[in-house]
């Protein structure tokens, strides 16, 4: 071999090795834009699904037992309502009206949690969870002589679902088991908790005969402040599974 040709076969073999360098850079570049934009992408796609498909909430309370207990978590879907509303016996979340939640249980105090709340990644707090006892038109009593509900004159037996405790009957607000609500104005829902004797929802707002400055129609929810309807228990692993409907509300007669 000749001197002319070793020394190009050594500039030949160090300008491979030059070449090498950069690609192997560009390569590892790559992978940190790849996590970067998948990063992007997940978080997108999980405000999408939270926005327009499902969300992911937490019982803070023990309104709704027995079927929901305090600490469970719920998945809510929301394609219910895209082209519909609300149905009586809908077990549905929705943001506080107005002062029906304390003010520890709005938002998360741990900013991780918060983030990860907004984004749907964590269960979110700030809302209600109740069943729908009266849509528009609905006129709701309480109650008969065996304590049950009355729904546009109908009784209704609601002792698969909700608990009155020792209260004399399936509907009480504070101190009395006979009220009226309603007729239901348009675009408005009555709720009431599962657990009746111990549930801050509608029937615990309605105007009193002793209260000379209350407003009425503040027991009603807009139908605009729903988020969706709860489909499932999704943990506790050991309690996991579907949240139906009520269909002793759903027969319920439709008002006149």
């Amino acid at each position: 071999m000749s001197e002319t040709e070793g020394k190009g076969s050594d500039e030949a073999h160090g300008g491979s090795g030059d070449g090498e360098r950069p690609a192997r850079a560009k390569k590892h570049w790559k992978v940190w834009q790849e996590t970067l934009v998948l990063l992007v992408v997940a978080v997108v796609l999980s405000l999408v699904v939270k926005t327009f498909f499902v969300q992911a909430f937490y019982i803070p309370s023990s309104s709704m037992e027995p079927g929901l207990q305090v600490n469970d978590r719920i998945l809510v879907e929301k394609w219910s309502y895209w082209f519909g509303e609300p149905k009586r016996g809908d077990v549905v979340v929705f943001e506080d009206p107005g002062s029906w939640l304390p003010a520890t249980d709005s938002e998360p105090s741990n900013p991780v949690v918060s983030v990860l709340s907004k984004i749907g990644l964590y269960p979110a707090g700030g809302h209600l969870v109740k069943r729908v006892v009266g849509t528009a038109g609905d006129v709701i009593e309480c109650c008969d002589a065996e304590g049950r509900l009355i729904v546009n004159g109908e009784p209704v037996d609601e002792s698969g679902y909700a608990r009155p405790d020792d209260a004399e009957c399936y509907g009480p607000m504070p101190g009395q088991c006979a009220w009226t609500a309603g007729p239901v104005p348009e675009g408005y829902l009555f709720v009431m908790g599962d657990n009746r004797a111990s549930s801050s929802d509608s029937s615990a707002r309605l105007c009193t005969p002793r209260e000379t400055d209350c407003v009425s129609g503040r027991e009603f929810v807009p139908e605009d402040l729903v988020v969706g309807k709860v489909f499932v228990r999704l943990w506790p692993a050991g309690r996991m599974g579907g949240v139906d409907s009520s269909e002793p509300l759903r027969d319920a007669p439709d008002p006149e």
